[in-house]
């Protein structure tokens, strides 16, 4: 049966500037450990930490351009294109770009804090 949700589940990330998150499915929002969707909406300049996670990601982006940075490569992603990381793969994420970047986080299994693995 379908289950509609009703709000996410909001969050900062980061700091100068941060970025807002919201969670729709996953462990914070409905408990789900198997997958996780969120939006995400990063201002002009947000960078993020460099992470190693436990999890495969796929990026869709619907504004803007979010920068991927792996071990030795460096991709712009653009609007109307997608991007997938592997679990165990270094990368850091940036909206360095005039006006930011929105952006459809997909996890599986589920994103978590511990399993994002955050450092340099």
């Amino acid at each position: 049966m379908p289950k509609l949700i009703n709000r996410p589940t909001i969050t900062t990330v980061g700091e100068n500037p941060p970025m807002q998150v919201r969670e729709f499915t996953g462990t914070r929002n409905t408990g789900e450990s198997g997958l996780s969707v969120a939006s995400m909406n990063a201002p002009m300049g947000w960078t993020g930490v460099g992470q190693k996670p436990d999890f495969n990601e796929t990026l869709v982006v619907f504004t803007g351009m979010l920068r991927v940075e792996s071990r030795g490569r460096r991709d712009e992603v653009q609007a109307g294109q997608a991007i997938q990381c592997a679990a165990g793969e270094w990368v850091r994420y940036s909206a360095p770009n005039a006006g930011g970047a929105t952006y459809m986080s997909v996890c599986e299994p589920s994103f978590t804090e511990a399993g994002a693995h955050r450092g340099p």
